[in-house]
């Protein structure tokens, strides 16, 4: 089996030691995502702006690996404010609305404060 490590070059990547997605044996395996502009190195202040952000790291990564937004299969949503939550639903809906991917959320507190929300993905590669 062969295994492919993508990264988008956060630093967070090399300083805790992980890669955005892995790619093995047909499927691929997105971290946890928060909604950090990683250009700028910024993170947005509202949850709206976070999941968006968040999605476009996935979305990036998983075209990287060759599959896509479309292609997802599991999906795990992290806030910490459970109250916010519905906020995002807008943005997930459309995003997901083809894949339409099993999905879990959980309220739990986050590496950093300013963090809003954390998205993991499974995705296939599609044939």
């Amino acid at each position: 089996m062969s295994v492919r490590h993508i990264s988008t070059g956060s630093p967070f990547e090399s300083q805790i030691g992980y890669s955005r997605a892995v790619v093995a044996d047909g499927w691929v395996f997105v971290a946890g995502t928060t909604g950090y502009d990683y250009a700028r190195m910024v993170m947005p202040e509202t949850i709206e702006e976070q999941c968006e952000n968040t999605l476009a790291t996935i979305a990036k990564a998983l075209e990287e690996a060759g599959s896509g937004l479309d292609h997802a299969v599991r999906v795990t949503y992290i806030v910490p404010d459970k109250s916010e939550w519905p906020k995002c639903w807008p943005i997930t809906s459309q995003a997901f609305a083809q894949a339409r991917p099993a999905a879990t959320m959980i309220s739990a507190d986050l590496q950093s404060p300013e963090m809003k929300i954390e998205i993991e993905v499974t995705a296939r590669v599609p044939a």
